[in-house]
């Protein structure tokens, strides 16, 4: 969430290079350090989990414990003056060193401030100044793919040139403009990439970014290596042995992978009964209202930028409160309770769905440890900090702190297809009056 005051987020980018080892002559060799096969790694905690399950709050207080530093794996970061909101939620013992401001793949100048040399660095970068000074990194955030690609390496797909992304938008901007998804996924496979129809319905990002490459390169994004996919085909033992009769399961595969990377990732996977965190969006969702997200939205608006326009934009929550505020300002700058509500609806199930999103990409991700958010936060500290520093290189989440990757009954998902938002703080005509007065003293259009 961008803090009052705060006009800028930051771009880092991975390096170029693939960070997938190899073996020559015995010896690992990585992009970022060669390391003995029989060298002891280095040890990185990567924390994630669906928006709203406590991943910053564990993160800030495992980093006390551990005299760590947080390097943010969120597709957009905030970058100044996090340190003041950070003791101003978890107390003064918060120091700014504890949180390093990188993002493991892309954010957004949107702001006039420019990066510092510093700001610039890779989280690759970051790791390993973090381990030179003796301190643990602890990787957190919730987008699966810059996770995967902080762990395993960046995919080696070009980068669209202005022409070529100016291109891309020309041809597709009357189907986005009518919603016609159908017609643009079409145009997407006839240039050159069938998997565009496995695409999600309305993910307008990936079907540009889809086409930007074909354009660019002349071949779709499936041409490209993909480190993880390297990884997973190097190491599944199926596709080499002709004794074995039975393909190893997912689990024994990844521990297989994890031993050729270059550090001893140990990843957790953060969330709750679904139930329960669809609950605590929704009152979440609730508060960034009563934090100021219009007012960051109406920002992000006056600084010429609209909803979905890029990453900043696409943000949930920034997304919906800058459509909201549009829609109010085509109102003269009034909004009615009903739209308010409606705004507010939005946002919660959005939110609600995006969560469900992660919880899927990350079913998949084998290499991560499930843990329950919704035990007390001292236990799963206490469990995270012993596994930190065991020695015998093995893990295993004790029952209580388990989190199922799955619903265990009919009667769970009924309940779920059932859900409905119960709210918290706005829930009558006269609670959402403070809003609609802001609304109609900054959004009216002068002419």
């Amino acid at each position: 969430m961008i803090l009052s005051g705060i006009y800028s987020l930051r771009s880092i980018r991975l390096p170029q290079r693939p960070i997938f080892p190899s073996l020559r002559n015995g010896t690992l060799v990585t992009s970022s350090t060669s390391v003995s096969v029989n060298q002891k790694k280095e040890k990185v905690i990567v924390i994630s989990g669906p928006t709203g399950a406590g991943k910053t709050r564990l993160a800030l207080e495992l980093a006390k414990r551990l005299n760590g530093e947080i390097i943010s794996a969120d597709s957009v970061q905030v970058t100044s003056f996090i340190e003041q909101y950070c003791c101003c939620v978890f107390g003064n013992k918060m120091k700014k060193e504890n949180w390093v401001f990188v993002l493991v793949y892309r954010g957004l100048d949107v702001g006039s401030a420019k990066p510092s040399p510093s700001d610039r660095q890779d989280a690759r970068q970051a790791t390993k100044d973090i381990l030179r000074s003796g301190r643990v990194p602890i990787v957190t955030g919730g987008t699966g793919l810059y996770l995967r690609w902080y762990i395993y390496g960046k995919p080696d797909v070009p980068k669209a040139s202005r022409e070529v992304a100016a291109q891309v938008y020309s041809e597709l901007a009357n189907f986005e403009r009518d919603g016609d998804w159908e017609a643009a996924v079409q145009l997407v496979v006839d240039a050159g990439d069938p998997k565009a129809q496995s695409l999600a319905a309305n993910d307008w990002y990936r079907l540009k970014r889809s086409l930007e490459i074909i354009r660019s390169s002349g071949s779709p994004p499936s041409a490209f290596q993909v480190p993880y996919d390297s990884f997973r085909n190097q190491n599944d033992p199926s596709e080499t042995s002709d004794t074995c009769d039975l393909k190893p399961s997912a689990d024994e595969l990844e521990q297989h992978k994890v031993k050729d990377l270059d550090y001893e990732f140990i990843c957790f996977f953060l969330s709750s009964p679904r139930l329960d965190l669809y609950r605590l969006i929704d009152l979440r969702c609730e508060h960034m209202l009563s934090d100021g997200i219009l007012s960051e939205a109406r920002w992000l608006l006056e600084t010429g930028l609209l909803p979905n326009s890029n990453s900043a934009t696409r943000a949930i929550g920034y997304r919906q409160a800058m459509e909201y505020l549009l829609h109010c300002r085509e109102q003269g700058g009034m909004s009615s309770t009903r739209d308010f509500y409606y705004f507010l609806s939005e946002f919660q199930k959005v939110s609600r769905n995006f969560a469900k999103r992660q919880v899927t990409w990350f079913r998949n991700e084998h290499i991560y440890h499930w843990l329950n958010a919704s035990r007390p936060l001292d236990k799963v500290l206490n469990f995270i900090y012993n596994v930190y520093n065991d020695q015998s290189g093995t893990l295993h989440v004790p029952e209580s702190l388990q989190m199922k990757k799955y619903m265990s009954n009919k009667r769970e998902a009924a309940e779920l297809k059932a859900y409905r938002a119960k709210n918290g703080h706005f829930v009558h005509r006269e609670d959402c009056s403070d809003i609609l007065d802001w609304i109609r003293s900054t959004q009216e259009v002068k002419s």
